[in-house]
């Protein structure tokens, strides 16, 4: 009976884009909280980055119950303003102070942060209008910054999930300092990041810094069949075509392992800014049978793309912890990436996978070359990456965690207030 007298904490996510191709587990996160019985609210800055017809039916659903930001403009703005500066006057100057001091004489971070903290006012409206009471932002950058406002101004509770690397290398323009002393904790998803916080904050500060991992659903990414001797070896690679991620690395090791000559296909699945450079590059080693662009594609059509490879590889320069590992994982698809950040977190090298240095070609090609020439070795490191996910990475017991920290860092029912 004691249930129904303990309602589950209400909370809103502040998001700057959602849904998100590269970003589905925010979804899976916030549905699984749902199901836990926790009323989440969801405000983007930001449309979905497809139209209608490239969302999932969970997407589209999404869509439907997300409270858009910008869709606003300035009808939503200009209200906003007025009814912060009418209803909490000197909130509203404690703001614009914030604006000025974080902008100074740079013309355009000053633009930027008076677009901050306008967002912040229209979606401080939204969250009263609601009866919300504290915003979680994922990611330690621009929502999280507008988040910052709206406790500042509206008094509401703040807390980030913390991924980086990207964050950690702007320290001063992301105000990281800034969001670990005025958030009412901040979670990170691996030891790597959580370490990164401590480096940047007083000691003091420490105790709101708690590890909370991300994962897949492992019925949903199940075991594909394993092929012992395909004909032509299939590697995959997903993720964003952008500096970060190293995909020039990996296409110079097909090249060399076709020039030794085996038998292998290549399929990049992800589209971004790199994607010209790279398209350049297999034309210029004469890869275009070998290489694939798939695009960027949905949660609906990965797990096909999956189950046809026989490897995954991604040769990162910087990352936090890539979820798609976790899904190659846990379908035993044996993963070759790069011992950098949070990632052998994830994988033990020659146990849950194989780990190079980055920016290294040669021992990336020599990994993929290990993998196939050697069946046994593939099954086994598949298997293992699975029963890692298992232990580690399953969503449903990391959403669960997640919702134990909620309860206890907002005070176990309500939300907070």
């Amino acid at each position: 009976m004691a249930q129904h007298h303990r309602e589950a904490p209400r909370l809103a996510y502040l998001l700057s884009q959602y849904p998100k191709l590269s970003e589905a587990f925010i979804i899976r996160e916030i549905r699984g909280l749902r199901a836990l019985g926790f009323h989440i609210d969801v405000a983007s800055v930001n449309a979905p980055d497809r139209g209608a017809d490239g969302l999932t039916a969970e997407e589209v659903e999404e869509r439907e119950r997300t409270y858009y930001v910008k869709r606003h403009g300035l009808r939503g703005a200009g209200p906003a303003h007025l009814r912060t500066l009418l209803g909490r006057p000197g909130a509203y100057l404690r703001g614009w102070r914030a604006v000025l001091r974080h902008g100074g004489l740079d013309l355009r971070a000053l633009f930027y942060h008076l677009m901050y903290f306008t967002e912040a006012l229209m979606v401080g409206v939204w969250l009263a209008e609601r009866g919300q009471r504290h915003v979680h932002a994922h990611f330690g950058m621009q929502a999280s910054t507008v988040g910052l406002y709206v406790k500042r101004v509206f008094g509401t509770g703040l807390s980030i999930t913390v991924h980086g690397p990207d964050v950690f290398y702007a320290v001063e323009r992301y105000l990281l300092a800034d969001k670990v002393r005025e958030a009412d904790f901040i979670a990170t998803i691996s030891h790597y990041a959580r370490s990164q916080l401590m480096r940047v904050s007083p000691h003091r500060h420490w105790h709101k810094l708690v590890v909370s991992r991300l994962g897949v659903d492992p019925q949903r990414f199940a075991p594909r069949p394993f092929r012992a001797a395909p004909e032509v070896f299939e590697v995959i690679c997903v993720g964003r075509l952008t500096p970060a991620k190293g995909q020039h690395v990996l296409i110079d090791a097909v090249h060399r392992l076709v020039g030794e000559g085996r038998r292998l296909r290549l399929r990049l699945v992800g589209d971004g800014e790199d994607r010209a450079s790279l398209e350049r590059q297999v034309v210029e080693l004469g890869l275009t049978e070998q290489v694939i662009f798939e695009g960027a594609v949905n949660q609906d059509r990965i797990r096909d793309l999956y189950a046809a490879a026989d490897a995954f590889a991604i040769p990162s320069f910087a990352e936090g912890i890539p979820v798609v590992l976790m899904e190659a994982m846990a379908m035993e698809i044996p993963c070759v990436t790069t011992w950098i950040t949070g990632i052998p977190e994830l994988i033990r090298n020659g146990v849950d996978g194989l780990l190079v240095a980055p920016g290294d070609g040669d021992a990336l090609a020599a990994a993929l070359a290990r993998l196939m020439d050697d069946p046994g070795l593939r099954q086994r490191l598949g298997q293992s990456g699975r029963q890692r996910v298992l232990a580690e990475y399953d969503l449903g017991r990391n959403v669960a965690r997640l919702g134990g920290i909620f309860r206890a860092r907002l005070g176990g029912g309500g939300n907070g207030s």
